[in-house]
């Protein structure tokens, strides 16, 4: 298989579902070998099975993204099964949303452990073994609340503003040290995922209606789509983007402009 990761090796967070199965069928069209990684393993090895009838190549590999020892285990499997780690995507999250006179620590170190815990665990492994790869890149999903802040929700936004910053830090590194290693970050606006149809549902009482009155927080006058991110993940992780690290891309239709 030919394209435009052909030959490359990814581990994909949160990619039984949404956005990270987006992630993984993409890369894997595009030629990578792909390792899905989740706390799901029955939705897993769905994307797995879907990628394998479309003629790529994949595995599952069970991830609780807070967990230390898990990340060292999923590195090693796929440095095991691939020959090695090319692209990391750490897209694994949660939101929550409450005020914070009423929010309690334990919600608000459970996003922490996840949305950011889960970011520098994935990357603190990756890194040793990009080195051993000859380099790599790592992408990073934050948020448009990583960069603008929003009511009830101030535990995602200060989680995914510090992925933002994060990025920046860790991309310094290692172009300063000559691994070769991107390091960057993505900023998705409001996209149609399962999630987000449970949040139409509780906000708005039904899909349709909910997703129109999402739409109109963006110029462009529609929520995104899970590909429209996979897209911009393929680009960072290609070749292509050889010289872009650091940086910050915003897929959000607009409404980070506004």
């Amino acid at each position: 298989m030919t394209g435009r990761v052909a030959k490359k090796a990814a581990l994909i967070s949160g990619a039984a579902a949404g956005i990270g199965r987006s992630i993984a069928i993409r890369l894997a069209k595009e030629g990578a070998r792909v390792a899905v990684a989740d706390i799901d393993a029955a939705h897993g090895a769905d994307v797995v099975a879907e990628i394998q009838a479309a003629g790529g190549e994949a595995l599952f590999v069970a991830l609780d993204v807070t967990d230390e020892a898990a990340w060292r285990a999923a590195v090693d499997a796929v440095e095991a099964a691939f020959g090695g780690l090319d692209i990391l995507v750490n897209n694994a999250g949660i939101a929550l949303s409450e005020s914070v006179d009423k929010m309690s620590l334990a919600d608000w170190r459970s996003v922490m452990a996840v949305n950011v815990d889960g970011v520098f665990l994935g990357t603190k492994f990756a890194i040793p073994a990009m080195r051993r790869a000859g380099g790599g890149s790592i992408i990073n999903i934050s948020s448009i609340l990583g960069l603008t802040g929003l009511e009830n929700l101030s535990a995602y936004c200060a989680s995914k503003g510090a992925v933002r910053l994060f990025t920046k830090a860790v991309a310094i590194e290692c172009g300063r040290d000559g691994s070769a290693i991107r390091v960057n970050s993505i900023h998705p606006g409001y996209i149609h995922t399962a999630m987000m149809e449970d949040d139409c549902r509780r906000d708005y009482g039904d899909v349709p209606t909910g997703l129109a009155e999402f739409g109109k927080l963006h110029p462009i006058g529609r929520v995104g789509e899970p590909d429209e991110i996979a897209n911009g993940v393929l680009y960072l992780a290609s070749d292509e983007a050889k010289f872009v690290t650091g940086s910050e891309l915003v897929i959000d239709g607009g409404y980070t402009a506004v």
